[in-house]
């Protein structure tokens, strides 16, 4: 039997003193933070009993409803969700390769690709939902172009990763044979990397079909026209059926992804 001889030992005046000095800049931090939001007291204190009568006003729910607006707009946000993932593998696979070395060695090649991913993921799709919303108007064509510059940087990295991480032994061993650039690409790259990939696709399909629900608040379309409309003319209940409604579809998308990725991958 084996045993493990553990030396105690405390910390010395500087390891106290670096421990000290964090703690002390997380609770300035913390009271900065509290000091730049600015929290109104009367309103903090009464946020229980407003959300009370928030919830009282929003029962019951207006079932009656959801086929007039909410079945429309909620197919209206998944078609969002769908052709915004489609589009972004146009620009999202092209700036992964283009990323990955072990595809190509240019190092300014990498600095461009990680360009356009680095600016995609920095920006919100709200504001990306704005942006195309002043330049297209107001409509689904805003909410797919949103989406779809929204989930370059995060598909592309991904993607990007997995192909760096193959083994290049098959690659190599294609290579040495004489197949053209596509060849190799095809036979060595992408058996390896076609279960990352479809798990990466359904994985942000799920995740645009959730910011889909809210690109509507800034006119992208989708369900979340209609929940700014019912807001705005205080419809609570009908505010209840769209959100129980992007709370069944939800469930349900994250259903079917898990289905399909047993199925795939």
């Amino acid at each position: 039997m084996n045993t493990v001889n553990y030396h105690w030992q405390r910390f010395t005046l500087t390891q106290k003193l670096s421990r000290y000095a964090v703690y002390l800049v997380l609770v300035m931090a913390l009271v900065l933070s509290i000091q730049t939001v600015e929290v109104i007291p009367e309103f903090f204190f009464d946020a229980p009993e407003q959300m009370a009568d928030l919830f009282t006003r929003m029962w019951p729910i207006d079932f009656a409803y959801y086929p007039i607006s909410v079945h429309g707009a909620m197919i209206e946000t998944l078609n969002i969700a769908t052709l915004g993932t489609l589009l972004t593998l146009i620009f999202a696979v092209p700036l992964a390769l283009m990323n990955a070395n072990n595809v190509v060695a240019s190092a300014w090649s990498q600095w461009i690709a990680r360009f356009f991913l680095v600016s995609s993921r920095s920006v919100n799709s709200l504001v990306w939902a704005l942006l195309f919303v002043a330049i297209f108007g107001p409509g689904i064509i805003a909410g797919v172009l949103a989406i779809a510059f929204r989930s370059v940087g995060f598909v592309g990295k991904l993607l990007g990763e997995a192909v760096e991480n193959i083994n290049m032994g098959p690659v190599e061993a294609i290579q040495a044979t004489g197949a053209p650039w596509l060849s190799v690409l095809m036979k060595g790259y992408w058996p390896q990397v076609m279960p990352a990939f479809f798990s990466i696709i359904l994985f942000r399909w799920d995740i645009n079909v959730r910011e889909s629900a809210v690109l509507g608040l800034v006119g992208a379309g989708g369900i979340g026209v209609v929940i700014n409309d019912a807001m705005n003319l205080f419809e609570w209940q009908r505010v209840s059926i769209a959100l129980l409604a992007i709370f069944v579809v939800v469930i349900l998308a994250e259903i079917v992804v898990v289905n399909i990725r047993k199925r795939l991958i």
